[in-house]
């Protein structure tokens, strides 16, 4: 095949020469051909996008100080370019990570640009500014303002609706951006910035530099930015709120998870198979919200075991571009490894493996989906996150049981809850100590937080608390009119 390669970055509305002469090579995990490649940026490439984004920022006309109606205008001719170019999102998506073609549709194609228009709505239908009146005397005028320069820091696992998570809002509060996306995931990133070019998005607001760790740290401690929005490892995580906490610089971060889904007794779990395949093994285990942990009442403990390893052996491993394809390759080799360590850990600590851990084809990153049974919360594959298609099962005597285990992480990102009861279910949700809680089913919907607790992350993305996380609030005191004053003095 052709290979996409990008000889530039793009910086400041335009494509330039890179600083540096090193590249990023981009390789498909279901062939482990090279299919293309883009400039690795380098400190001096950070400078230049921090600079122009201050610009755009920082100038009498520029993006900050543009009515909302008007940014809202751009964005939506945005969204157009970004539908244009969906199928080849998807395709380029699944080329990098493995992600099924079609989930990168529903998540990297559609969900773009459904967060654009959303945070363009939010801009405009409510006012920037609020007066209020003292009690005393006069009145205050309190407006939200965009923060300022953003750095994004963006994964692998679900590239472009995790970037969307942070340039939609930013871009409609009037933010500036520089995004690093990570080096697996680059090509998608290039395709998006050719639809910001198009759509007229001004110079400056939107830039693109990719690369690795020391990038994104630069990025993170460099003086021109205002805020960090990073979505990631834990460990990355901690680094980063400890540079920022030292910079007293605002930051949002989202972080790995550890969830898991509560099975009720009384859960017909074989007519939801589809919905806790979406909850626990989609995108071949890549979502950091996965259920991994399955909680099980003792009392139907091996039915739920057989239901969920012939749901594991039933799913058609493959060529991610397959339409057919429920379970790609893993985006890495190095993924991989990690992934048949946790297996040989859960081996070694007496689990019992009913499918899987092997590796289905001689080519490709692949890993076949793995069940462990007859383990507890105290397993090493129980508490830590794996990252891939493994699934720790646990049993548990009561509900009371059932919620101690779930809260007993430190994580607390995700869940869900399965019963033929919601209302019932929904107050075991109350329950789990976790930042999202799904009853029968799971869905990041754009009009609610999404975010975690304890060491899944600190702040919030999507609804309107997605908004503000990219705002600070102003207020002027207005002087009190000559009666007002008049009675303040007396």
């Amino acid at each position: 095949m052709t290979t996409i390669d990008y000889p530039q970055l793009y910086i400041g509305g335009t494509w330039r020469a890179p600083a540096g002469h090193d590249s990023i090579g981009v390789y498909s995990p279901a062939t482990e051909n090279r299919i293309g490649s883009v400039p690795r940026g380098t400190e001096a490439d950070i400078d230049a996008a921090v600079s122009s984004a201050r610009t755009a920022f920082d100038a009498p006309d520029g993006w900050a100080n543009w009515d909302p109606k008007e940014r809202a205008d751009v964005l939506e001719r945005f969204a157009v370019e970004l539908e244009a170019r969906g199928a080849e999102t998807a395709r380029r998506v699944s080329m990098q990570n493995g992600m099924p073609i079609w989930l990168a549709q529903q998540f990297e194609a559609g969900f773009p640009p459904l967060l654009l228009r959303y945070y363009s709505d939010l801009m405009t239908s409510a006012p920037v500014e609020e007066p209020r009146v003292g009690m005393l005397g006069g009145a205050s005028l309190v407006s939200k303002q965009p923060v300022g320069v953003v750095g994004a820091i963006v994964p692998w696992n679900v590239p472009q609706g995790i970037s969307f998570l942070k340039l939609a809002p930013a871009l409609a509060a009037g933010c500036s951006v520089v995004l690093k996306p990570a080096e697996e995931t680059v090509l998608d990133a290039f395709l998006m910035a050719e639809a910001a070019a198009a759509a007229g998005v001004p110079d400056g607001v939107l830039n693109v530099v990719p690369g690795g760790r020391e990038v994104g740290a630069y990025l993170v401690e460099h003086p021109g930015v205002d805020k960090v929005s990073f979505t990631g490892s834990t460990a990355a995580g901690r680094w980063i709120a400890e540079t920022c906490g030292r910079l007293l610089r605002p930051v949002t971060l989202e972080l790995g998870g550890k969830s898991a889904a509560i099975i009720l007794d009384d859960t017909d779990l074989a007519a939801s198979l589809e919905s806790f395949f979406g909850c626990t093994l989609l995108n071949n285990g890549q979502i950091c919200w996965l259920n991994t942990r399955v909680l099980a009442p003792r009392s139907r403990y091996n039915e739920i075991v057989d239901t969920i390893t012939d749901l594991a052996r039933s799913l058609t491993i493959g060529d991610p571009l397959d339409p057919e394809t429920k379970i790609g390759p893993l985006v890495s080799q190095r993924q991989r490894d990690r992934v048949e360590g946790y297996i040989a850990q859960g081996k070694s600590e007496g689990a019992r493996m009913t499918t899987g851990g092997s590796r289905p084809f001689d080519r490709g990153w692949f890993l076949s989906p793995t069940i462990f049974a007859d383990l507890d919360n105290n397993a090493t594959i129980s508490r830590e996150e794996i990252f891939g298609p493994v699934l720790s099962l646990i049993p548990y005597s009561d509900e009371q049981e059932a919620i101690a285990i779930a809260n007993d992480s430190v994580y607390g990102l995700g869940g869900t809850v399965w019963s033929s009861d919601a209302e019932h279910a929904t107050s075991v949700a109350r329950r789990v100590r976790s930042g999202t809680v799904g009853i029968n089913h799971y869905v990041n919907d754009p009009v609610a937080p999404f975010g975690g607790i304890k060491q899944s992350g600190m702040g919030r993305e999507l609804g309107p608390e997605g908004l503000h996380a990219f705002q600070v609030y102003k207020t002027i005191y207005l002087p009190p009119v000559p009666d007002q004053q008049q009675a303040t003095q007396l």
